[in-house]
């Protein structure tokens, strides 16, 4: 009999992983106790953006293996119940807040069936897994509990689902192991590396690889602040360094550094349980890593405070995007919409575009402009900022947008735009970490 899966938390990890399991053929039920979310996702509609999983989910939906619901008792004929809730940072400190991952063991722990699995996915400071396990042991004996780090990037989570290149669990007995192993064989037959691990790796797993992303990042970008006081290009040098297969040139874009859901709150998280396992010394290196991604931002600010003047008020300023990278609508922990809402405090008039993430950037800076397309964004304004680098910011005419500026002057976050292009057509171009 084929086994039949439940999914708890339908954000953004949740429901791409219900939709890509229904695409494998498994009967799926996907439970949140957000009505509102749960409706939007039963007619086959994302309530977020991320490419392709729009047309997946409304085709699994349709099939009708995939269902959503906000009724905990749904899951009870499910064999294995992914956990796919949210793990914030805690509003008093670095931690990981666990309510919700707390929450959604104890709301189906009363339906489990006997034999069923428990499967975190989300991201957690190390040791909860085996906290929950032994809970479980209590409320639940007659289920087990596992874990299965999730690897999605953003604007690629459809593709890293179903082709992810490694699958990672924590079990603690071959049980569990041989139940994952059924899950996943289509993507195990696929040739995927297959990770078995006991449950605190497994947890370290992903903070561990979020946190080496992240030190790659910030390298870069203090390297981006060398580059300019001894007056080299870092691009040059990223590309050089990037030969090197032991470094290798992923992650070495200079610009305005990190942000997102994950990484920013992962490697904090990470730090204060390191902590409180009496293993601080270990990760100090990660606070000066957090604090050279946040002076990426002020780098910028002080940039345009030298092309214009100290005092921006009578200044409009054109924000060229908003979600933290592109291909999503996500605009938590934004560099870019920091930026923005810092230029403005500051007195600067600030308009920002962006293909996706107006809507959730108006929700979290309503005082900010916001324009429909780039044109009405960069008509009049002083100075441009290029702060995500979405492609039709890339393939941009600046002979074109010449027209509508007040002042040819564009400062490029991200080191994607062509330089040589602007300046050709006339503008002023600066980007971090290269030598004017």
């Amino acid at each position: 009999m084929a086994l039949k899966l439940s999914v708890v938390g339908c954000g953004y990890l949740g429901a791409t992983h219900a939709a890509c399991m229904s695409s494998l053929g498994f009967e799926v039920i996907g439970v949140d106790t957000d009505p509102e979310k749960i409706a939007m996702l039963s007619k086959g509609e994302l309530p977020f953006y991320e490419p392709g999983l729009d047309t997946l989910l409304a085709s699994e939906i349709k099939t009708g293996r995939l269902t959503f619901t906000t009724d905990f008792s749904a899951v009870a004929d499910a064999d294995v119940h992914f956990i796919c809730v949210g793990t914030p940072q805690s509003k008093d400190g670095l931690a990981a807040d666990l309510t919700y991952v707390k929450s959604a063991v104890q709301g189906i722990a009363p339906h489990l069936k006997k034999g069923s699995l428990v499967v975190g996915k989300s991201t957690v400071p190390v040791g909860t897994a085996q906290g929950l396990r032994e809970q479980l042991a209590q409320s639940a004996p007659q289920a087990d509990l596992a874990w299965n780090p999730e690897f999605l990037r953003e604007g690629f989570a459809v593709e890293d689902t179903l082709t992810p290149n490694r699958l990672v669990v924590g079990v603690a007995n071959d049980r569990a192991e041989e139940i994952l192993k059924e899950v996943y064989k289509p993507i195990i037959d696929l040739g995927t590396p297959w990770i078995r691990a006991d449950l605190p790796t497994s947890e370290l797993v992903k903070v561990a690889a979020n946190s080496f992303l992240a030190t790659k990042i910030s390298f870069i970008n203090a390297m981006a602040e060398v580059c300019e006081a001894a007056g080299g290009d870092v691009t040059v040098l990223a590309k050089a360094i990037g030969y090197d297969p032991r470094i290798g040139n992923r992650f070495l874009q200079a610009g305005i550094g990190f942000g997102g859901g994950c990484l920013p709150k992962d490697i904090r998280a990470f730090m204060a349980r390191a902590e409180e396992l009496g293993a601080k010394q270990a990760l100090e290196f990660l606070r000066e890593i957090d604090a050279i991604n946040l002076r990426a931002r002020q780098r910028v600010i002080d940039v345009v405070r030298a092309e214009l003047t100290d005092d921006l008020t009578s200044y409009k300023i054109a924000v060229l995007g908003a979600a933290f990278k592109p291909d999503s609508d996500d605009v938590r922990d934004s560099p870019a919409l920091d930026i923005a809402a810092q230029l403005q405090a500051a007195g600067a008039s600030v308009v920002v575009h962006d293909p996706k993430a107006i809507e959730n950037a108006r929700k979290r800076f309503p005082k900010l402009g916001f324009a429909a397309n780039v044109q009405e964004c960069v008509k009049d304004s002083d100075l441009i900022l290029h702060l995500t680098e979405w492609r039709e910011y890339r393939e941009l005419d600046p002979n074109a947008l010449a027209a509508l500026v007040k002042k040819k002057i564009v400062i490029d976050g991200r080191n994607a735009l062509d330089r040589d292009k602007w300046r050709s057509a006339g503008w002023k171009f600066h980007a971090l970490g290269r030598s004017d």
